[in-house]
């Protein structure tokens, strides 16, 4: 299935980027999406040469953006010799044949994007076989496109297309190969749940927040391990948990994988078990990027998708990262330096708004201390009730 992505091409493709700005999504909102896509797109090592927004009540059915807006933009891909296009939607079988047929290149929307990174970003086979059946499901309602994509570049004596019977006969392989692979993850989960059960009688911490807030960072720092970090998007896929002690008390702390915007439901459901590990921890730590300008969206997108798995009500501690890089926000009315960044955060309207905020910088190791201190409370006070009369205390 990766193949079918834009990792295994050409290490660096040419890239346009298309998105609509519609009643529900304002033209700034579609400028931070459009951003957002660049950097899912340069994450999957494409090259962004210059980005498309339409103004629509909706997104056309046959070509998501309307004939005149999709003549222009086929004109700058010939001219400019664009590999790829991306919208930053999801495509149905049907506009993505009639867009293939009006650009001559390949087409990805913002699901199969995310698919193309997850494929490369799995590691074990626990997520690879996530991602796969991610891939299956959002192929399986496409076929037809697919198919209408291969012939055109193979062609030639033999290859005069795939009729309906073999259309039907890949639908059958692709439904059968979901079914194996939804197994497969039945026995997983249950091989997970087994090893959750025998941990010892410790509180459980997840790590949650936007993708690239930082998580990994943050989980060596505390840890004293050595979990993948990078600066893109979407470094974390395979949930890590390491044995953390601060002051002689021990808990468990998981890292996960991260939020998005618009996180394809196929995805929610193919990661279900590594989000269990969210749904039964004791204890959440919020990370958010503070220095990221849509920082307070990225907060309600990841309230928003602990709402949808049933984790929204669980007690947290907002982690406000990166306080290093925070620059002066005029639109909050915060004026920062390098030397009262750490009090005018503390008294901000971000401190009280979330109930226990801790601003740090897990890269510089900064204000870490507080946050142990944070911790330690409310891993003591969780493991007391938790599970009464044990001594978490190693």
């Amino acid at each position: 299935m990766k193949k079918n992505g834009i990792s295994t091409q050409k290490e660096h493709e040419k890239a346009v980027l298309i998105g609509i700005i519609t009643a529900r999504q304002n033209e700034e909102q579609a400028k931070e999406y459009i951003d957002e896509l660049d950097f899912l797109a340069r994450t999957a090592s494409a090259i962004v040469v210059k980005s498309f927004l339409q103004r629509l009540d909706r997104p056309d059915n046959k070509s998501f953006v309307g004939s005149g807006k999709l003549q222009e933009i086929a004109a700058y891909i010939e001219e400019h010799e664009i590999d790829i296009a991306i919208f930053d939607d999801e495509l149905s079988a049907s506009q993505i044949r009639n867009i293939e047929n009006a650009f001559k290149c390949k087409i990805l929307d913002r699901t199969n994007l995310i698919l193309d990174i997850f494929a490369s970003r799995a590691k074990t086979a626990y997520s690879r076989t996530q991602v796969e059946l991610a891939q299956y499901e959002y192929l399986l309602p496409r076929l037809t496109g697919m198919w209408s994509h291969l012939q055109k570049q193979r062609g030639g004596i033999g290859m005069k297309g795939p009729g309906e019977k073999e259309i039907e006969t890949d639908r059958r392989i692709i439904r059968d190969r979901i079914s194996k692979l939804k197994k497969d993850l039945i026995q997983i989960d249950k091989q997970k749940q087994t090893q959750r059960k025998h941990r010892a009688a410790m509180v459980r911490v997840a790590l949650v927040g936007y993708t690239n807030v930082g998580k990994s960072t943050l989980m060596n720092a505390m840890a004293k391990s050595d979990v993948f970090a990078e600066n893109k998007l979407f470094a974390t896929l395979d949930t890590t948990v390491r044995k953390v002690t601060i002051d002689h008390l021990a808990f468990l702390l998981g890292d996960t994988v991260g939020f998005i915007r618009k996180l394809p439901h196929h995805l929610v459901e193919s990661f279900k078990s590594t989000l269990d590990e969210i749904r039964e921890a004791d204890l959440l730590m919020h990370v958010v990027d503070i220095s990221h300008p849509n920082f307070e969206e990225h907060i309600e997108t990841v309230q928003a998708t602990l709402n949808d798995i049933g984790a929204g009500d669980k007690p947290y501690v907002m982690v406000f990262n990166k306080c290093d890089a925070v620059k002066m926000q005029e639109a909050h009315q915060i004026s920062f330096s390098e030397f009262n960044i750490d009090d005018q955060l503390s008294r901000s309207w971000m401190s009280h708004l979330h109930g226990d905020s801790v601003f740090i910088s897990a890269l510089k190791n900064r204000n870490m201390d507080k946050l142990r201190k944070v911790l330690f409370d409310k891993v003591k006070n969780l493991h007391e009730h938790r599970y009464p009369g044990t001594m978490p205390y190693y």
